[in-house]
């Protein structure tokens, strides 16, 4: 049997975008051991991928070398006996705990002065592989052999009974459709949509007969608590930001008859979910991450400053959003829902 080493991507939908590659290594490798080294914050994604054996916490936050503490690290990983680590950042740090640990085969792209710590490592060609999810499956494959098409979108598996623990946790019920709205984007406030917009968003989801529940982490709980005020705090207009963890936001997710989301890991978590989603693009691009599924609308102003990939609007104006009203999303509801629209 072989055994994998996936050092995962920090970001959560870095993470998600990533489900696809253990698809196809399971199916090029029958009865493969797939492991992820990931921070603890992203294992939740693991639990819930079919051909993820378990979840390894990643200790190590952003920018720490820690050279000696990664030296233990990988030599404590050794005696897991891998046969390969596929390394998924470009940083030099994400490749140590590999070539710490003595993996014999250690495959990734070429990156952030990586030569001999990866001793299979590719040269990235960003025409051949455009999207992010083409380059993760890449690496699935023996150097120089493209990704084995089509690529598969990513896929979150939910039980009932994770539904139905995470409705009674946070005291709720789905007896009503639930549009879910996602405002957070960690990235930086150029690709939040304006908290206004989610509000009157929420209050035409209420008086239409829906539910309306915000998704995000504590970090998010400002902009959730300003579209609750901007909404009046109405009956059906739930702040779950900072109430839930990882774990219960995919489970109450996968609930949702409909996602309204920024370009975020909570976009990307929807879309693995199979939930409905429009999905709402300002300074990024849909060009390299779009959201992957069959059942998703992307509306996107596409200004001549767009994209411009800046945390903040460099213009100060930030119209590629503000300028993206409510009025244009219910249309691309009803291109996604045309015979259930409540």
């Amino acid at each position: 049997m072989r055994n994998i080493l996936v050092i995962a991507p920090s970001w959560v939908g870095d993470a998600v975008m990533a489900e696809p590659l253990y698809r196809r290594l399971a199916e090029r490798w029958p009865g493969a051991a797939i492991d992820l080294y990931a921070p603890a914050w992203t294992l939740p994604l693991a639990a819930r991928m079919d051909c993820v054996r378990q979840g390894v916490v990643n200790p190590f936050g952003h920018g720490a070398l820690r050279l000696s503490e990664r030296w233990r690290e990988g030599r404590a990983l050794a005696a897991s006996g891998y046969d390969q680590a596929i390394v998924l950042p470009n940083s030099l740090k994400s490749a140590l705990i590999p070539w710490f640990a003595g993996i014999p085969q250690r495959t990734g792209f070429v990156g952030e002065f990586r030569r001999g710590v990866l001793n299979d490592a590719r040269r990235l060609d960003k025409t051949a592989l455009p999207t992010m999810v083409e380059r993760f499956c890449a690496l699935a494959e023996d150097a120089g052999a493209p990704p084995k098409r089509p690529i598969a979108h990513p896929r979150l598996n939910v039980s009932a009974q994770a539904r139905e623990a995470a409705l009674q946790a946070c005291g709720l019920s789905a007896g009503q459709p639930v549009m879910a709205l996602c405002p957070g984007a960690e990235y930086g406030p150029a690709k939040r949509w304006p908290a206004a917009h989610f509000a009157r968003l929420a209050q035409d989801a209420l008086a239409r007969g829906w539910q309306a529940w915000v998704f995000g982490s504590g970090k998010d709980q400002a902009i959730a608590d300003e579209i609750v005020r901007l909404a009046g705090a109405p009956t059906g207009l739930v702040n779950l930001c900072g109430r839930t963890g990882l774990d219960q936001a995919i489970d109450l997710m996968s609930l949702a008859r409909l996602a309204v989301c920024n370009d975020s890991g909570l976009m990307h978590i929807a879309a693995a979910l199979r939930v409905p989603l429009v999905a709402l693009y300002g300074s990024s691009s849909p060009g390299f991450t779009p959201p992957l599924s069959d059942q998703a609308e992307i509306l996107s102003l596409q200004l001549d400053c767009s994209p411009c990939f800046k945390r903040e609007c460099p213009l100060g104006h930030t119209h590629c959003l503000t300028q993206l009203t409510p009025d244009q999303v219910w249309p691309a509801v009803g291109r996604l829902l045309p015979d259930s629209l409540p």
